[in-house]
C-alpha cells in the first residue's frame, strides 16, 4: 500500500494489481452488454442525459470524469519534479516517447489502418471520428495505472512519481495544441472552443482541486491523505463504470450492426503500445539506464490517460461518435496488453543488464 511520509511525499510501494484492475477488460465487456441493453429499454432517458450540455460539454460526464480523475491526481506531488536530475536519462527517454513519438505514431497508424486498410469495413461517416479518438487516446500519458505497472516490474518509485508529475505539468499546456495539430494533420476540423473548454474542465480544474485538497489533507495528519485515497478509490471506479454504461447506451446500435469495429480499432492501439514501450526500453538500454528506471519508463511511455481521452472525445464529438468508441476500446485492452508488457520487461531483465 502507498504510504505518505511526514513531508507529504507519497511513497509508491510495489503493489499487486487490484481485483478490479485485473478484471478491467471483463468489466468493460459487462458495461458494453449493460449499456446496450439499457439503451434499448430506456432510449428516452439516455437521450435526456445526452442533452444535458453546457457549451457542448455534457454536464453528467464532466462530474463523472472529475470523480475519476481527482482521486488519481491526489497521489501526485508536483514537488517530486525536483527528482528530474536524479534520473535525467530515463526522464528524457520517457518525455521523448510520450510527447513526440507516441502521438505522431498513433496518428500514422490511424491513417494506415483506419483511413486505408480498414476503410471498407468501417462506416464511412465515422472514419474521421475514429481517427480523432485514437489521436486523443495517445495524446496524454497515463496518470494512475502506471503506479501499478511500475510496482509490478520493480520500478524505482521516485522516478515513477517524478515522471508522472512532469507529464501532468506538461499536459496542462501541451495537450490542446498537440491534439489540434494532429487533428489538423489528419484533415479533421478542430472545434477550438470546445477543445480548450475540455482542457480547462478535465485537466486544469481537476489538477487545481486535487492539489488544494491534497494540501488540506496533509495539513491535518500524514495518514489523512492515505485514508482519503482509500475511501475515494471505489467512487472513482464506479464513476468509470457509469461513464462506460452511458457511452455504450448510445453506441449500442452501431456495435450491434458492426461488432467487428471494436476488433479493428484495437489493432492500431495494440501495435502502438508495443512499439512505444519497446522503443523506450531499447533507448534506455542504449543509454545504460538502470532496469528499475527503464521498466517504468517503457510502461509510462506506452500507456494512455484513457479517462481524459474518453471525456474529451465525448465533449468534442458526442456520445454517438466513433471518437468516443475508439477511446473506450483503449480501456478494453489496457490491462491485458500492459500486463504483457510488464511480463516482457521482467523476463528480459537479464538481457537488459548484459553489457
Amino acid at each position: 500500500m502507498d504510504k505518505v511520509t511526514e513531508s507529504g511525499e507519497l511513497q509508491i510501494t510495489k503493489p499487486a494489481i487490484g481485483t478490479f484492475e485485473r478484471n478491467l477488460t471483463w468489466w468493460v465487456l459487462g458495461c458494453i452488454a449493460v449499456g446496450i441493453a439499457l439503451g434499448k429499454v430506456f432510449p428516452s432517458f439516455f437521450q435526456l442525459v445526452g442533452s444535458l450540455k453546457v457549451a457542448e460539454v455534457n454536464f453528467p460526464v464532466a462530474v463523472l470524469i472529475w470523480l475519476m480523475i481527482i482521486p488519481m491526481l491526489l497521489k501526485i506531488d508536483f514537488s517530486a519534479m525536483k527528482e528530474v536530475l536524479t534520473h535525467s536519462k530515463g526522464i528524457g527517454v520517457t518525455l521523448f516517447i510520450n510527447w513526440v513519438v507516441k502521438p505522431f505514431s498513433m496518428a500514422l497508424l490511424a491513417w494506415i489502418f483506419i483511413r486505408h486498410l480498414f476503410a471498407g469495413l468501417l462506416p464511412v461517416e465515422q472514419i474521421d471520428s475514429y481517427i480523432a479518438g485514437l489521436i486523443l487516446l495517445a495524446a496524454a500519458p497515463c496518470t494512475a495505472m502506471v503506479f501499478v505497472w511500475s510496482g509490478l516490474c520493480g520500478g524505482e518509485p521516485k522516478f515513477t512519481l517524478s515522471q508522472v508529475a512532469i507529464n501532468d505539468a506538461i499536459m496542462l499546456f501541451a495537450f490542446a495544441p498537440l491534439v489540434a495539430l494532429l487533428l489538423g494533420l489528419s484533415s479533421i476540423t478542430v472545434p477550438w472552443a470546445t477543445l480548450f473548454l475540455s482542457v480547462l474542465l478535465f485537466i486544469v480544474v481537476p489538477v487545481v482541486i486535487s492539489q488544494i485538497l491534497r494540501k488540506l489533507l496533509l495539513s491535518k495528519d500524514v495518514n489523512t491523505l492515505e485514508i482519503t485515497l482509500k475511501r475515494l478509490h471505489p467512487i472513482s471506479l464506479l464513476a468509470l463504470l457509469i461513464t462506460l454504461v452511458l457511452l455504450f447506451a448510445f453506441q449500442g446500435e452501431q456495435i450491434l450492426a458492426q461488432p467487428i469495429i471494436i476488433g479493428l480499432l484495437a489493432i492500431p492501439i495494440t501495435i502502438q503500445v508495443y512499439f512505444n514501450s519497446m522503443l523506450a526500453y531499447w533507448l534506455n538500454k542504449k543509454l545504460k539506464v538502470a532496469h528499475c528506471v527503464a521498466g517504468p519508463s517503457a510502461l509510462i511511455g506506452a500507456s494512455n490517460f484513457f479517462e481524459l481521452a474518453v471525456a474529451t472525445a465525448i465533449a468534442l464529438f458526442g456520445f454517438n461518435s466513433g471518437a468516443a468508441l475508439a477511446t473506450v476500446v483503449g480501456v478494453l485492452i489496457e490491462v491485458p496488453v500492459m500486463l504483457s508488457v510488464v511480463s516482457i520487461v521482467n523476463r528480459s531483465k537479464h538481457w537488459y543488464e548484459t553489457n
